[in-house]
């Protein structure tokens, strides 16, 4: 064999176009449209055809059209006035620097599998990536102190066409890592930038990435380089590809990995946010670093690490939940475990092994549980579920008061607004609608908007929308190889002026691509009306190993190639961000039907909501949450089914039902100029009400101000004074452990009868038995609230009980008073629980007595 020696080839460009090289490696221009416009007028169809990636764009446009555009007054006139604006941009005044000064020394890092920043840099499959996009786009917009770790994928996730027969089939397109608007990284020496993390017995090596987002930079791991064996390249070959073995050892990369490369980077952070269980090994190496550095113990450690991290789950599911067998934990971990002084079970049990509904498994959810400060949901509804699916590791304690909080998604305003939209806020609402789109009283000023302008923008966003489909539908059909008369057929599909349904999301079964399709007779009705038709474009990816998606998707293929759908009905393939934009900027319904409550929040009805759609959904997820009869429909009432044939009969004809009565007349009643003032009443009402609340800069500030902040003040003070916090901390936690089994509420006893009057006050007394623990590490509390038909309290409040008096052998007297507001039947208990300041919640030691008889 022999050597190659590596070289690349830039592309020369004029100096007077300079900036452009400069402008294509940071993501800035992802969203914002006049950036973009630089690119696209240089060549709109070189743009499109190398997915929008400015750097390919560069390399491949000749010459002549360079030293042309050179001499373009009207070109260099624009080009200087974006530069301009990205400079103000990365040079202006922000948020953070403004309310938090004092905090400029704050490190956050943020961990994610993937990031959907743009098409030019594919690394990222679909919600959570877009997720993970928009919250380092809105982190540079506030200038927080942060940076985004993850996975520079050579092949990404897969490219998706179909067969003749409707199946969905993958290839995975290698792309070269300089023709994509990143870095590499290097050293100090000038050579690239590398980590190593041991293997099973073998050093596996990866070099370090950089994409600039606007003022944040996301750093990408990358394991294709000459030091690995072939085997080991593959490691970041595929987003999601391989099997359970790969999927380790990508985790290993990302969350060790990640932390190793920040470390060589000199950027230790004081604050770590998991973005899924992913990268929840990060915990692990965070710990072994103190301990090796600092000389402490594991639990020492522990303490000091978990204040740290917060750790966001998106999965309403167990089954969604990435698990490992112990044997491929210990594979893969044993000796850095073993070089911790960790006890292999007790290792195992930070996964969760030891409980009945892990199987054994080793749960990446549970060990970023057991790993993080603060946790939460994606929705307020999602919260709630979170707390019921991870109730058994909390069991004595009331459901509503497991540690996971909620914290809504967003998105990125000024990304998934249409350029026409834009250009009509920018003219009604001034610039501040995407510099700080949480002010409520801007979006008030859409009222100043006239209607006609407001219909006429849409109306234009739709017919591209239809001549983009028609577009993709006839390249569609030359790649299947197609009749020359189906390929030519595609110019006539749908009408511009028609009522448009979008829907596209994964094809995974709970999302119920097929519940419009439950009645094909009474679908028929709708789309084939003369007078007011209908139509419906899908798109949308299966997993790859997902065969009953893939069988649904089939399903539809099939049924809509019939006569009476076939112009009615388009697919799409190979979903992207760029037809993900087309389809939330010109539907005029967005669509939206899970099994309830699978979906965890779901951001594309936001996006389609901020452009104006309406959205027609089951209640589930931000929906549920956003929902009210100005913005748009509800199937349903967020009704609960144990039988799913039974749940998909009802909300399939609840959706026929208010497509019928509600949507259709809605979007056809029209006055003498033809305008649906109706609808166009609640496109403003959207737009007044979804993008202040749900937005990313919203939620990236909420994560601030209620985690990261205080995580940031826990990593300080566990670290400081030689960590002395920690080190108290987890001795205090280890004698809890060992006496709270003496603990007892001996007796409760009340001063009045137990038929009290409104307004007056039920006064308890509790003997609480404590034995070796002082009165200060605990928290005595009563539990009440209304009782049920079961006798169980609804909703329960607490009230902490006072300590009165020391009785004789380690008994103490506590005292409190439950306000009586409301009548009825009322119960009540008391409890103790662990208390100390540095605890993260009550509940963090899983220690709790009841009161019993």
């Amino acid at each position: 064999m022999y050597k190659l020696k590596n070289y690349q080839v830039v592309p020369v460009l004029p100096e007077k176009l300079s900036f452009l090289r400069e402008l294509a490696y940071n993501l800035y221009w992802t969203w914002d449209h006049e950036s973009r416009s630089l690119f696209r007028r240089l060549d709109s169809d070189l743009w499109e055809k190398y997915n929008r990636n400015p750097i390919l764009l560069l390399g491949n446009i000749d010459q002549e059209k360079f030293n042309s555009f050179a001499n373009n007054d009207g070109y260099l006139s624009f080009l200087s006035r974006v530069k301009d604006k990205i400079q103000d941009y990365m040079k202006r005044n922000t948020w953070f620097k403004e309310h938090y000064a004092k905090k400029q020394d704050i490190r956050i890092s943020y961990f994610s599998m993937e990031y959907g920043i743009t098409n030019g840099l594919p690394i990222y499959s679909g919600g959570l990536g877009i997720l993970a996009a928009d919250h380092l786009k809105s982190a540079s917009d506030l200038g927080l102190p942060i940076n985004g770790i993850g996975l520079l994928y050579q092949q990404g996730y897969f490219q998706q066409y179909l067969s003749r027969d409707g199946w969905q089939q993958e290839t995975y397109p290698h792309h070269d890592s300089f023709n994509l608007p990143i870095k590499q990284v290097h050293d100090k020496n000038g050579a690239p930038l590398k980590i190593d993390i041991d293997y099973h017995g073998r050093k596996v090596y990866a070099q370090v990435w950089k994409a600039q987002v606007g003022r944040i930079p996301l750093f990408l791991l990358d394991a294709n380089v000459p030091e690995n064996n072939p085997e080991d390249k593959e490691i970041t070959a595929q987003l999601y590809g391989g099997d359970i073995e790969m999927r380790i050892k990508q985790e290993i990369l990302l969350g060790i990995g990640g932390i190793r490369a920040l470390e060589a980077l000199d950027l230790r952070p004081d604050v770590c946010h998991m973005n899924e269980g992913h990268s929840a090994f990060l915990a692990l190496e965070r710990t072994r670093i103190l301990m090796n550095e600092k000389g402490i113990n594991f639990s020492e450690a522990l303490e000091a690490v978990r204040g740290g991290n917060v750790f966001t789950t998106h999965t309403p599911v167990p089954a969604g939940i990435d698990e490992f067998e112990t044997v491929l934990i210990d594979k893969y971990l044993g000796d850095m475990v073993e070089s911790m002084n960790l006890p292999k079970d007790q290792f195992h049990k930070l996964g969760g092994t030891h409980y009945f509904q892990t199987h054994g498994k080793f749960n990446m959810a549970i060990f970023a549980l057991n790993f993080a400060g603060a946790c939460n949901g994606v929705s307020k509804l999602h919260g709630q579920v979170a707390r019921k699916m991870w109730h058994y590791l909390w069991p004595e304690i009331p459901e509503n008061e497991v540690p996971i909080k909620h914290i809504t998604n967003g998105i990125h305003i000024r990304t998934w607004i249409s350029e026409d939209l834009s250009e009509l806020f920018n003219r009604y609402l001034g610039p501040n609608w995407y510099r700080n789109p949480l002010d409520e009283s801007l979006w008030t000023r859409i009222d100043q908007i006239p209607d006609e302008e407001l219909w006429r923008t849409h109306e234009r966003r739709r017919e591209r929308l239809v001549a983009i489909t028609r577009k993709r539908l006839q390249k569609q059909f030359e790649n299947s190889g197609a009749s020359q008369a189906d390929i030519e057929s595609a110019s006539e599909v749908l009408d511009p002026e028609a009522l448009t349904i979008g829907f596209a999301r994964r094809f995974a079964q709970y999302k119920r691509a097929y519940l419009l399709f439950k009645d094909l007779d009474r679908l028929s009705a709708l789309l084939n009306n003369k007078e007011k038709p209908v139509q419906l474009i899908i798109s949308g990816k299966a997993h790859p190993h997902d065969k009953i998606g893939k069988g649904i998707m089939r399903d539809i293929l099939n049924t809509i190639r019939q006569e009476n759908f076939r112009n009615k009905i388009v697919f799409l393939e190979n979903y992207d961000m760029t037809i993900a934009a087309y389809l939330v900027q010109g539907v005029d319904v967005w669509l939206n039907n899970p099994r309830r409550p699978r979906e965890a929040s779901g951001t594309s009805g936001m996006k389609a909501g901020a452009n104006g759609a309406l959205n027609l959904s089951i209640l589930d997820g931000w929906w549920d949450e956003a929902y009210n009869h100005e913005i748009g429909w509800a199937i349903g009432k967020g009704e609960d089914y144990t039988d799913i044939e039974e749940q998909d009969l009802v909300e399939s004809k609840a959706l026929y039902y208010i497509l019928e009565q509600d949507v259709i007349p809605t979007f056809y009643k029209r006055t003498k100029n033809g305008l649906p003032r109706e609808w166009i009443k609640m496109m403003k009402e959207n737009i007044r009400q979804v993008p202040p609340f749900f937005n990313t800069n919203r939620m990236v500030r909420d994560y601030f101000q209620n985690f990261y902040l205080s995580a940031a003040d826990q990593w300080k003070k566990f670290n400081a004074d030689d960590f002395k916090a920690a080190k108290e901390l987890a001795l205090w936690k280890d004698n809890i452990y060992k006496n709270w089994q003496y603990t007892q509420v001996v007796n409760v006893e009340t001063e009045n009868n137990h038929q009290i009057k409104v307004g007056q006050k039920l006064k308890l007394l509790a003997t609480i038995d404590i034995k070796k623990i002082n009165p200060e590490d605990i928290l005595v509390q009563v539990y009440y609230g209304r009782l049920d038909g079961q006798g169980i309290i609804e909703t329960g409040d607490t009230i902490s009980m006072i300590l009165q008096e020391t009785l004789s052998d380690g008994k103490f007297l506590y005292k409190a008073e439950i306000p009586c507001i409301h009548t009825g039947n009322h119960g009540y208990s008391v409890r103790v629980l662990p208390n100390h300041p540095d605890l993260h919640n009550p509940h963090e030691m899983g220690l709790i007595t009841w009161y019993k008889e």
